[in-house]
C-alpha cells in the first residue's frame, strides 16, 4: 500500500470494517464458551474475545483492516471454545464477495449455516485444455481431451502448513477437475472443483485461471434453521485509486471547506449531510484534512456550529455530531503513541497480576472478600488516574490545539458557567479517549490479545471510575446520587478529596494549551507493534536443516526484536537504523504463505505471519518506521538463497545485488502516514453513491434562492442544514461537476480493465488475463 500521494498506476485497494454484534439461539445442548472469527475464504484474520457460558453471546466488537489479496468468500465462524480438545465449529455465515454490497452499512441477522467440508474452498487453478482428433485402429475419427494442470495459487493451509495437493479429472457432462490434499495417514481433504464446458475448446488450445468452487451438493441436505443466528454490520469497499492529478479539483474543494461561510455550505460538511452514517464520511475526511494540515480550522468551524444548538452547558459535546466524531477519529489516529507511553505499562501490570476487583454484590462469588477487592480496585484506579494526569507532556500538539479551540468556544457560548471550559475538554480526553482505551486495550494495540473474563471486568470497572474522576465536578455529593449502581456510589465515597478535582483541572489546563507539549526527543522507545510469528532459524539445527520456530516479535521506534516468550529478554535484536528493506518473500521459497523478509546488515531474517492481513500490517509498520533510513536498498531478492543459489535469479553468489526493485517507496517525512489519494477516492465514492441526494439538495437550494417561500417535496431535503442557499448551491454544483468528470475517468479504466480480462467459462470467471 502506498503511504503518500502520487503514482502513475491505478491501484485497487480493498478494506473491510464493521461490527460483530451478537449471536442468539445457538444449538441448545449446553451452555457454551463462544467466540467468533472472520475468515477470508479459509484464512482466519480476526478473532473476538470468548464469551463464557452463553447461548446468546454479545460480542460487540468492531473490526477494520485492509484486505491485501483477492478472495471469494467472507465468512464468520462461531466456535465453541475447548480447553483440552480442538475448538468445535458450531456454524458459519458465508457471503460471496460480489454480494457484500447488498449488506454494506446496515445491520443484518444471518442464519448460521452448517459447516460442510465440500463447501470450504479457496484458491485458483491454471488449466490448459485441448481437444485432439485421433484416428482409431478401425479408421474412425474420435476426439481426445488433454488436460494440463499447470499451477495452483492461494490454496488453504492444512493444519497450519501448505497443503500437498493432487487433482482428479473426470468427463461427466462438462469436464470436471477436483483438487484434493493428500492426507498421508489421515483422510484426504477436498479443496475444490471446477467445471469447464467442452464447447469452449473447439480445435485449439484453451488456457485460463479458474476459481475453485464448492461441490454442488455441499450443504444441500442439511437443515439451516436450528443452529442459531448472527447479527453483523459489514462495510466492504473496493477503491480504484487513480493517479493523483485526477483528484486535484475535489481535493482542493474539500481542503477549502474551513474557509467557506457558513461552514454548512462547504464540501466537507455537505459530505457528512448526505451520508446515511456520518462515520462513513468522517473516516476519510479526517484523514485527508490531517494529511494536509487543515483539520484544526475545520473542527473549530463545525464545533462552533454544534454549540449554536446546545442549550445546556452540561451537555456540551456529548452527542454524536460531525464535530465530536471528527475529534474522536483524530484522537485515534494521532493519539496512539500517547496512549502507549501513558497506559501500556499500567495496563500490562493489571492484565498480568490478575488481582480480583469485583465489587458488585450480585457478581461476587462465595468466599470473596469485598474489602480486599475494593482495595485492589482503588489501587489500580489511583495508578491509572495518576498516569493520565501526569501525562500532559506527552499529549500530541495537534490534540492540544483542538482542545484549546473547543475550550474557548465553549466558554464563549456559556460565559456564565466557569466549569464549561473544562467539561468541554474532559468529555473528549477522559470519556472518549482514555476510558475507551482502558476498557478495550486490544483495540488500541495496547495489548496483543483479548483479556480474560476477570481482567475484562476489572478494566470495565476502572474505565467507569476514570470517566467519573475525569468529569469536571463529578465528585460532589449531588453527583454521587446519580450513580445507577449503589456499589459504585459506595466506592466513590472514598474519592471525595479536593486533590482529585485539582489534578484534573491542572491536567485539562495543560492539554488545552497552545504551547507544544511533545518533547523534542523521547527518552523511552515507543512500542509500535508486537505479536507471535514464526521465524526461520538463523543457524543450523543438528540434522543440518534450517527450521521455523514460533517467537514473540516486538517493534519499537528504536529496534526490532524477537523473544522466546512474551516479556522475556530478546534473543535477537536489529536496530531500526540497520534495516535496509522490508519485502514480501515468494511463497515458493519455503512452500509457506504470508512470508516476508527483513534485510539488514547480516543475512535476511525470514518471517511467517499467521495470516495475510497480519503480514501486510507488519510490513507496513516496518516500512513506516524505517522510511528515513539512509542506506535503504533499491533492489532485493524476492526469493531465498537455498542450495547454493538464489531461487529467483539463479545467481550463485549470496551477497550479489538483488534482481527485483524494492516495492516500498520512501515516503515524505511526515508525522502521520496517510494515503491522501486513497482518502479522496473514498470521498468521491461516497458522493457518487449519494448523487441523488446531492441533486435534490441542489434543487432545494435553487428553489429557496429563487422563490423564498414554500418548496415542493420538502421531505426530500428537510433534514439537511441549509443556512445559505446560494453558497450551498454553488458548492453543490462544483461537487456534481467534479463527480461527473471522475465518473468518466473511472469508466474509461473499467472498460480498459474488462477488455484485458476474459472468462474461463460462464460458471467460473477467470482471475487476470488469459495466458
Amino acid at each position: 500500500m502506498a503511504a503518500q500521494d502520487g503514482g502513475d498506476e491505478v491501484r485497487v485497494l480493498q478494506n473491510l470494517r464493521g461490527k460483530i454484534c451478537e449471536a442468539k439461539h445457538l444449538v441448545p445442548n449446553k451452555m457454551r464458551d463462544v467466540f467468533c472469527t472472520i475468515n477470508l475464504d479459509q484464512e482466519e484474520v480476526f478473532r473476538t474475545q470468548v464469551v463464557e457460558k452463553s447461548l446468546s453471546p454479545y460480542f460487540g466488537e468492531e473490526f477494520y483492516f485492509e484486505i491485501p489479496r483477492t478472495f471469494q468468500w467472507l465468512s464468520f465462524y462461531i466456535y465453541d471454545k475447548s480447553v483440552l480438545q480442538k475448538d468445535l465449529r458450531i456454524g458459519k455465515v458465508s457471503i460471496k464477495k460480489e454480494d457484500l454490497c447488498n449488506y454494506t452499512g446496515k445491520e443484518n441477522w444471518f442464519l448460521l449455516q452448517p459447516i460442510d467440508s465440500n463447501s470450504e474452498v479457496q484458491g485458483k487453478v491454471h488449466l490448459e485444455l485441448k481437444l485432439n482428433e485421433l484416428i482409431t485402429d478401425n479408421g474412425s475419427v474420435c476426439q481426445q481431451l488433454v488436460v494440463h494442470i499447470k499451477e495452483c495459487h492461494g490454496l488453504p493451509l492444512i493444519n497450519g502448513q501448505n497443503c500437498d495437493p493432487y487433482a482428479t479429472v473426470s468427463l461427466v457432462g462438462p469436464s470436471r477437475v477436483d483438487l484434493w490434499n493428500n492426507g498421508n495417514l489421515v483422510q484426504d481433504v477436498f479443496l475444490g472443483e471446477i467445471k469447464v464446458p467442452v464447447k469452449v475448446l473447439r480445435n485449439d488450445s484453451f488456457q485460463a485461471w479458474y476459481l475453485l468452487q464448492p461441490r454442488e451438493n455441499g450443504n444441500k441436505s442439511s437443515k439451516t434453521d436450528d443452529l442459531g443466528s448472527l447479527r453483523l454490520n459489514i462495510c466492504y469497499t473496493e477503491d480504484y485509486v487513480l493517479p493523483s492529478e485526477y483528484y486535484a479539483s475535489l481535493r482542493n474543494l474539500l481542503l477549502k471547506s474551513s474557509d467557506v461561510q457558513p461552514i454548512s455550505a462547504s464540501a466537507a460538511y455537505i459530505l457528512s449531510e448526505v451520508c446515511r452514517d456520518k462515520y462513513d464520511a468522517v473516516l476519510p475526511l479526517v484523514r485527508l484534512l490531517l494529511h494536509h494540515h487543515k483539520l484544526v480550522p475545520f473542527v473549530t468551524a463545525v464545533a462552533e456550529l454544534d454549540l449554536k444548538d446546545t442549550q445546556e452547558a452540561n451537555t456540551v459535546f456529548r452527542g454524536n455530531t460531525l464535530a465530536t466524531r471528527c475529534v474522536d477519529e483524530m484522537m485515534k489516529i494521532v493519539g496512539r503513541h500517547y496512549l502507549k507511553v501513558t497506559l501500556k505499562p499500567v495496563l500490562d501490570e493489571i492484565c498480568e497480576s490478575l488481582k480480583p476487583c469485583e465489587i458488585d454484590p450480585i457478581k461476587l462469588k462465595e468466599g470473596d472478600n469485598v474489602e480486599i477487592h475494593m482495595e485492589n480496585l482503588r489501587y489500580y484506579v489511583d495508578k491509572v488516574f495518576r498516569e493520565i494526569v501526569q501525562s500532559s507532556i506527552s499529549c500530541p500538539t495537534l490534540m492540544c490545539d483542538v482542545f484549546y479551540s473547543l475550550r474557548h468556544l465553549a466558554a464563549k457560548r456559556f460565559p456564565n458557567d466557569p466549569h464549561v471550559q473544562y467539561s468541554a475538554v474532559s468529555s473528549f480526553v477522559f470519556l472518549r479517549f482514555f476510558a475507551v482505551a482502558v476498557v478495550s486495550p486490544h483495540t488500541f494495540h495496547l495489548r496483543p490479545h483479548h483479556p480474560d473474563a476477570q481482567t475484562s471486568r476489572t478494566l470495565t470497572l476502572i474505565s467507569k471510575a476514570i470517566q467519573t474522576l475525569g468529569s469536571w465536578g463529578s465528585l460532589t455529593k449531588s453527583k454521587l446520587s446519580s450513580f445507577k449502581e449503589t456499589f459504585m456510589c459506595e466506592f466513590f465515597k472514598t474519592f471525595q478529596e479536593e486533590k482529585f478535582t485539582e489534578s484534573v483541572k491542572k491536567f485539562l489546563d495543560d492539554v488545552s494549551s497552545t504551547e507544544s507539549k511533545e518533547p523534542s526527543g523521547l527518552s523511552e522507545p515507543v512500542h509500535l507493534k508486537e505479536g507471535e510469528m514464526y521465524k526461520r532459524a538463523q543457524g543450523r539445527t543438528r540434522i543440518g536443516k534450517k527450521n521455523f520456530k514460533k517467537r514473540w516479535f516486538c517493534l519499537t521506534s528504536r529496534e526490532f526484536t524477537y523473544h522466546k516468550q512474551q516479556d522475556k529478554e530478546p534473543i535477537f535484536t536489529i536496530p531500526i537504523k540497520n534495516i535496509l528493506a522490508v519485502e514480501k518473500l515468494d511463497e515458493s521459497s519455503f512452500n509457506k504463505k504470508n512470508m516476508f523478509q527483513v534485510l539488514h546488515g547480516e543475512k535476511p531474517l525470514y518471517i511467517q505471519a499467521n495470516n495475510c492481513v497480519e503480514a501486510s500490517e507488519w510490513i507496513e509498520a516496518l516500512c513506516r518506521v524505517t522510511r528515513c533510513n539512509q542506506k535503504r536498498l533499491t533492489f532485493y531478492h524476492p526469493s531465498a538463497f537455498l542450495n547454493g543459489n538464489w531461487l529467483c535469479c539463479k545467481a550463485t553468489v549470496e551477497n550479489t545485488v538483488g534482481c527485483a526493485r524494492c516495492t516500498a517507496d520512501v515516503p515524505a517525512d511526515t508525522q502521520i502516514e496517510i494515503d491522501g489519494d486513497r482518502e479522496t477516492e473514498r470521498i468521491y465514492s461516497l458522493f457518487t453513491i449519494n448523487i441523488s441526494k446531492l441533486q435534490k439538495l441542489e434543487e432545494a437550494c435553487g428553489s429557496i434562492a429563487v422563490y423564498q417561500g414554500p418548496q415542493k417535496e420538502p421531505d426530500d431535503y428537510s433534514n439537511f442544514t441549509i443556512e445559505d442557499s446560494v453558497a450551498t448551491f454553488h458548492t453543490l454544483k462544483q461537487i456534481i461537476d467534479i463527480v461527473e468528470k471522475l465518473n468518466d475517468s473511472h469508466e474509461k479504466y473499467r472498460k480498459k480493465r474488462s477488455s484485458s480480462a476474459k472468462y474461463g467459462s460462464e460458471e467460473n470467471p477467470i482471475v487476470g488475463k488469459v495466458s
